[in-house]
């Protein structure tokens, strides 16, 4: 029982750490306090990545896929219909649908529409916050699996 317990202890500090690090780094390269881009889903994807390792959304395809696919639709929503609230609600039905058709269900990345029409966010936005800080986090969360006793990340690449 002890042995369970220590190997559950050690499993979240690893989880832990990894977690602090990926996260740190990924805001390192987002975040600006002028910007109005604080991509809070890059939480949810932490978590995912750090202590949900083996779930398909935490893989690749979802993880990439799911977070540039929902910042997308977002932008084409904002960019074609403007900011009223039926349009966020559209936003995240139409990343939802984009999703499930995809499979690259990424539940995180359903906040993604969300920033991206509150924000008028232009098309630069896939590549910075979103796709700095997804691959960021995606990098991070490869070199630290192997770190990690026993580790390995992505499950499954595609």
């Amino acid at each position: 029982m002890t042995t369970k317990i220590q190997k559950n202890i050690r499993d979240l500090s690893w989880s832990a750490i990894g977690a602090t690090v990926g996260m740190a780094i990924a805001l390192w390269f987002v975040s600006d306090r002028h910007s109005p881009f604080l991509l809070a889903s890059l939480g949810g994807s932490t978590v995912f990545l750090f202590a949900l390792t083996e779930a398909e959304a935490a893989q690749p395809r979802a993880l990439l896929g799911g977070h540039l696919g929902g910042a997308l639709v977002g932008i084409l929503c904002f960019r074609i219909f403007g900011d009223a609230p039926w349009v966020y609600v559209a936003a995240v039905v139409l990343t939802m649908v984009f999703m499930v058709v995809t499979r690259t269900i990424h539940p995180p990345a359903g906040a993604n529409p969300l920033f991206m029409v509150h924000h008028h966010a232009h098309f630069g936005a896939l590549v910075n916050p979103v796709g700095f800080g997804v691959v960021t986090l995606f990098l991070v969360t490869i070199l630290w699996s192997r770190l990690r006793p026993g580790g390995a990340y992505p499950v499954k690449w595609w």
